[in-house]
């Protein structure tokens, strides 16, 4: 018997219906050590010697592991193909080495990038051992991370109250963000004007060309900067005539994209699909272990977290096969195409991500698959036809137009693009993010010396934009671009900006929070060298030189501690001042805009003596007058207000964290909105009990404005009437989040559905299905998100909103959701892992609630018992109870006195044995 360990249980229960009863496959189910979140687990002062230890759930997958090989032939490692993957079967050969089971047992390490009964039985008949310098380059990269951020967070939490943690890569991805925003910020619009004449040829045909010189000279787009000069220009357009000076008809070719890497399959994903990174990388890890197809469970695509663009030769000539048998034999090259990487510090280690059979078409495929995974490989099999098709034949025409009047000359020109042959356009064609369609209509025929008519003239006023913000897609994007982290953490770095509250997505771009803004200010105020893109490149360009046998791992984390450490200790001493003094440096162009009028942006609209500047406070930083306590203006960070001088309150008595949206129109009370113990909420006027609501799930303080809040403080709000018994339906935020409710019936409303918009056939929905479900009417019974199958047990496992947040739960056992794992971006593996190491906890030892209603409703017993139980039970109270105790026995005849010592004996008795 052969043991053969993987990572996912999905791809275990694939793999054993290949291998047959010679082998046994089992999971790990990832990582089954990891270095415990405490300090000294990497210690730089012993030669950066790394504890590692074993959880629960790591624990019984080992022991699974060691009971399996007792008696085996041989141990075969075949974790995933990449560092990672490389990683977690070093751990699991340490650990056994650890226990002392392996013995003379031979191990071997195989890796296949395909989860199809060929990749997996060509894997096998070429074995290798673990790759060290891989291991070294995973060990370096898990130390720096856990030096940077068990040793720059706590700095954060002591010097920036509300900051909660920064990261190695996951700080550089924020300070792309946030520079973005002050590039944004900062930008100063210029005045442009354009001007198109219309015109006709003589046979009619019609065009539009542009003006892009005059007297000799040429004229760039922001050449023509006010409306007299525009003006201008069209008096003599609109006098001149006009002929064709030149024509020019250039072929052009465009050829096909390169087949998907992770990075650019999280980019057309996004763009495409609307798919968050994370997302789009569940739904890939699913297509790639394996779906059910005609009774037989098949990896549909290869290994989905690669960098290279290169596809098996074999593979290659399959998919040239299906361009001719589809599309015909003038969509396939003459020869097939080669591609590289041009992305920095890419390893090309890997296949592209294509289909493991090209020959599957999705409309073949779809019926077997969710919705999501349907189009995800559609994406992907398009993708990958189209990168070995024919380019398309393209010709570019170019008019120059002479505009003629009296002496002066004015030159104009028009262009054009047909397609001759689409080529690979017939199939796939990239999106972008920010660029327009660079294709344009085709110009009517025209000859040199043509006589053109005037049909109009134009001049169009216009203004530069600044650079739009990134979206989640241009973010991977720039990252990639630069060198920072690796196609793996990509989306786990976007997750983990948004699960700290530092970035907000906002119309699918992404928006820096203050908190976030914060961060990265006093990142670049005392440890500016870390957030440096080149810094964090050339660190990675290391770590890759690590995997390449060209460096030595230690000595990359002593080079990198020295400079760090020596940073960290200098921040000892940092006073608040210095810390203020250089957040308002940084964030002057954000917290203090300029207003336009010439006048001081940091003047105190409530004093107007008092100079504005940020302030700490246990809420976190907000701005506030310097005459304070005199002056009690604060406000929020960022200046919202009109002309930018942000809406603030000297009645507040100086707490930070309230914001004024306005004044409800129909009561004229202020509506507010504030930090509380418990969130941000709104707030209608002042007074003993005010009118609140809590923020739905996901909303930002920023994000509200007075329209918003008054539509929250108008909740309960009725959508519906209920179909049969006529009573209303109500939307509304609870304790718990948003819910509807009909009668004593309450549904939960989930994260795709707004409480403040939903309509009333989704509220009738949630309570038909709630109804219908019976059971506590309390709260809702949410149906969940289905994540598969547990290959073991084959329960249906689905990830749920609980009562006390987001679990996951195979009908038998729940468990609930760590705070680093979404209850989006949780895949099949994790929840498989969480369960597993739930039951293994066995059940929880807290008395249920019937068990306590039945010990408080039992009849009391004779005082005897009552003293002979007082003795047994261990001394767990209080000294609060003690003393009661004392009281109460102090009032009693002077004959209880006697008992004292007794008391004493008992109480020290019991500490004894607690201890």
């Amino acid at each position: 018997m052969k043991i053969l360990v993987v990572e996912s249980p999905a791809k275990a229960k694939t793999i054993n219906k290949y291998l047959g009863k010679d082998y046994e496959v089992l999971a790990s189910f990832g990582h089954i050590r990891d270095l415990p979140a405490k300090d000294g687990s990497v210690d730089p002062e012993n030669d950066f010697k790394m504890i590692w230890t074993l959880d629960d759930r790591g624990g019984k997958r080992l022991n699974d592991i060691a009971r399996a090989i007792k008696g085996a032939d041989k141990l075969i490692l075949a974790t995933d193909p990449d560092r990672e993957g490389e990683a977690i079967s070093w751990h699991v050969l340490e650990a056994l080495r650890e226990k002392r089971v392996l013995k003379d047992l031979p191990v071997e390490r195989v890796t296949f990038n395909a989860i199809t009964k060929d990749s997996v039985l060509t894997a096998l008949r070429n074995p290798r051992q673990i790759d060290q310098a891989l291991v070294d380059a995973y060990l370096a990269r898990r130390a720096l991370d856990y030096l940077v951020g068990f040793n720059l967070s706590p700095v954060l939490w002591r010097k920036l109250p509300g900051a909660r943690s920064a990261g190695r890569v996951q700080s550089v991805a924020l300070r792309l963000v946030c520079d973005r925003e002050l590039e944004i910020e900062t930008f100063k619009s210029q005045e442009y004007w354009s001007l198109v004449a219309t015109l006709a040829t003589k046979d009619g045909g019609v065009f539009d060309a542009r003006l892009v010189g005059a007297d000799g000279k040429k004229i760039t787009r922001l050449d023509i900067g006010k409306g007299e000069e525009a003006e201008a220009f069209k008096r003599d357009l609109e006098l001149a005539t006009f002929s064709v000076s030149n024509i020019e008809a250039k072929p052009a070719k465009r050829h096909p994209y390169p087949p998907f890497t992770t990075s650019t399959l999280q980019q057309e994903a996004s763009r495409k699909l609307g798919l968050a990174p994370a997302q789009a990388m569940r739904v890939a890890q699913r297509l790639y272990e394996g779906v059910e197809i005609g009774g037989e469970t098949v990896g549909l695509i290869t290994y989905m977290r690669t960098d290279g663009v290169d596809i098996d030769p074999p593979a290659v000539q399959d998919i040239r096969r299906v361009i001719g048998k589809e599309y015909g034999d003038n969509y396939v090259p003459g020869v097939p195409r080669k591609y590289t990487v041009k992305a920095k510090n890419a390893q090309e280690a890997h296949e592209a991500i294509r289909p493991t059979d090209i020959s599957r078409l999705p409309k073949q495929v779809a019926k077997y698959l969710e919705p999501e995974q349907a189009r995800l490989y559609e994406l992907i099999w398009t993708r990958t036809i189209a990168s070995q098709m024919e380019s398309a034949q393209l010709e570019r025409t170019t008019a120059d137009i002479l505009a003629e009047v009296g002496p002066r000359r004015l030159d104009l020109r028009a262009t054009g693009q047909v397609i001759k042959f689409d080529g690979f356009l017939t199939l796939y064609n990239e999106s972008k993010d920010d660029e327009a369609d660079e294709d344009e209509g085709r110009l009517p025929p025209m000859s040199k010396g043509d006589a053109l008519t005037r049909r109009r003239i134009v001049s169009t006023q216009h203004f530069t934009e600044p650079p739009p913000r990134f979206s989640e897609a241009s973010l991977v994007k720039r990252m990639e671009e630069l060198g920072i982290g690796r196609p793996s953490t990509y989306a786990a770095v976007l997750q983990v900006l948004r699960d700290r509250e530092y970035v907000r997505i906002d119309k699918k771009r992404l928006v820096p929070e203050d908190k976030g803004r914060l961060v990265i200010a006093f990142l670049e105020s005392f440890f500016r060298r870390y957030v440096e893109y080149d810094f964090t490149a050339d660190l990675e360009e290391q770590l890759d030189r690590v995997s390449n046998h060209e460096v030595d791992w230690k000595q990359v984390l002593r080079d990198f501690w020295r400079d760090f450490s020596a940073a960290i200790g200098e921040t000892t001493d940092l006073r608040t001042t210095q810390v203020l003094d250089s957040l308002n440096e940084l964030l002057g162009p954000h917290i203090f805009p300029d207003k336009g009028d010439g006048s001081n942006p940091r003047t105190c609209p409530t004093c107007g003596t008092g100079q504005l500047s940020l302030k700490l406070g246990k809420f976190g930083a907000f701005i506030g007058c310097s005459n304070y306590p005199e002056c009690k203006f604060t406000r929020q960070l960022a200046a919202t207000g009109a002309n930018g001088e942000g809406e603030g309150t000297s009645e507040n008595g100086g707490q930070p964290g309230v914001r004024v949206l306005g004044d409800d129109p129909e009561s004229g009370q202020q509506v507010t909105i504030r930090d509380g113990r418990f969130g941000p909420f709104v707030q209608l006027g002042e007074g003993e009990k005010p009118k609140r609501s809590s923020l739905p799930k996901g909303r930002s303080p920023a994000s509200i404005d007075l329209e918003t809040a008054l539509k929250l403080l108008a909740l309960p709000r009725e959508v519906a009437k209920h179909p049969v018994s006529g009573e209303p339906i109500f939307a509304s935020i609870g304790r718990y989040g948003p819910y509807v409710q009909h009668g004593k019936t309450y549904a939960n409303i989930g994260n795709e559905d707004d409480v403040l918009e939903i309509g009333g056939n989704r509220a009738i929905d949630l309570i038909v299905a709630k109804e219908n479900g019976g059971g506590f009417r309390r709260g809702a019974a949410d149906p969940g998100r289905p994540l598969g199958e547990d290959p073991e047990s084959a329960k249906p496992i689905v990830v749920k909103a609980g009562r006390f947040g987001p679990y996951v739960t195979d009908g038998e056992t729940n468990a609930t959701l760590p705070k680093s794992i979404t209850a989006e971006a949780v895949t099949l593996d994790e929840a498989i892992a969480l369960l597993v190491a739930r039951r293994a906890a066995g059940p929880s030892k807290k008395p249920s609630r019937g068990r306590k209603i039945a010990a408080k409703k039992a009849p009391a017993k004779k005082a005897a018992a009552k003293k002979t139980a007082t003795k047994k039970a261990p001394v767990t109270a209080t000294k609060t109870v003690a003393k009661k105790t004392a009281t109460k026995s102090a009032t009693k005849k002077p004959a209880a006195k006697k008992a004292a010592p007794k008391k004493v004996a008992v109480k020290k008795a019991a500490t004894k044995k607690a201890v």
